[in-house]
């Protein structure tokens, strides 16, 4: 789809241009990037073999803490006092989730595990990519050189599992694969430039809504079962994500100052500035330089 639009209309992939003659970079990052695609896929599908749709979601609760600790080995988050306290604040929720489960199967989890490791590791090496490299990848190009090689390790997987009934099962479901298709290209797309304009942690951050729907969904419609334990962590843990945005949206606010109080760590204004600049703040700066 993406080399079809860019036929079409090349003035939607700007950063073409950077990347001629760069090949050997681009197969260095999208050979892995390509790699934890396909392996969130295959064992985030897996998963549901063995575990409720509920739990999965009580599990991905922990991607928040998960994401963080990849953004700071890469440099796009910096660890600090009061981001170590959120962070074992949301851990300790996600360990409640876990524990409380009342079919816990060790298999499930481990799989579910390597798919959230894999999808992190994606959604950063994404972020780093388009925009702390010299590539600065605009999403449709990411999207594009991205797919192929997804594909390519996914057909390895297809290859090694095949069961001849698949062309069968393609024929008689067609008309339900296409616009599928469709939606997961939209999908790759949009979470591009969610992870380009914002980041991995505001990407994993907004999946909390669809969390909070999918656990009440398969918990009253599909009576899936949820323990008190679990009810508890859930909360606990979405408490600590909405503490995490809080220092993000208000770094002047009251949960930060009392944070910062209780952990005893000195002012510092680099770790203190708005995702969105104050107004007038830009004149500020020119005025100054």
């Amino acid at each position: 789809m993406s080399w079809l639009l860019y036929a079409l209309l090349p003035g939607l992939f700007p950063a073409m241009e950077r990347v001629q003659g760069r090949k050997v970079e681009l197969l260095k990052c999208f050979l892995p990037l390509g790699c934890f695609f396909a392996t969130a896929l295959y064992a985030s599908n897996k998963a549901y073999l063995y575990c409720s749709v509920a739990f999965l979601q009580f599990m991905k609760e922990g991607n928040v803490v998960l994401a963080f600790l990849l953004c700071c080995a890469v440099g796009l988050q910096r660890m600090d006092r009061v981001k170590g306290v959120v962070v074992v604040w949301i851990l300790a929720g996600s360990w409640m989730c876990v524990h409380g489960e009342l079919n816990f199967t060790m298999i499930g989890f481990v799989i579910q595990a390597i798919s959230q490791f894999a999808e992190c590791s994606k959604n950063v090496m994404g972020e780093y990519i388009m925009s702390s490299t010299d590539l600065k990848l605009d999403p449709l190009t990411y999207t594009m050189f991205m797919a192929p090689v997804s594909l390519m390790f996914l057909s390895m997987g297809v290859a090694w599992t095949w069961d001849p009934a698949v062309v069968d099962a393609v024929r008689e479901h067609w008309i339900f694969l296409l616009p599928n298709a469709l939606l997961a290209y939209a999908l790759n797309l949009i979470i591009a430039m969610v992870l380009k304009n914002c980041s991995t942690m505001g990407f994993i951050l907004a999946g909390m809504v669809k969390d909070i729907v999918i656990v009440v969904v398969s918990s009253h419609l599909f009576g899936d079962p949820v323990s008190r334990m679990q009810f508890m962590g859930f909360t606990v843990t979405l408490a600590g994500c909405g503490a995490w945005s809080l220092l993000k949206l208000m770094p002047n606010g009251g949960v930060a100052c009392a944070l910062r109080t209780l952990t005893g760590m000195p002012e510092d204004k680099g770790e203190r500035l708005p995702l969105v600049p104050e107004a007038g703040s830009s004149q500020k700066e020119e005025e100054a330089a």
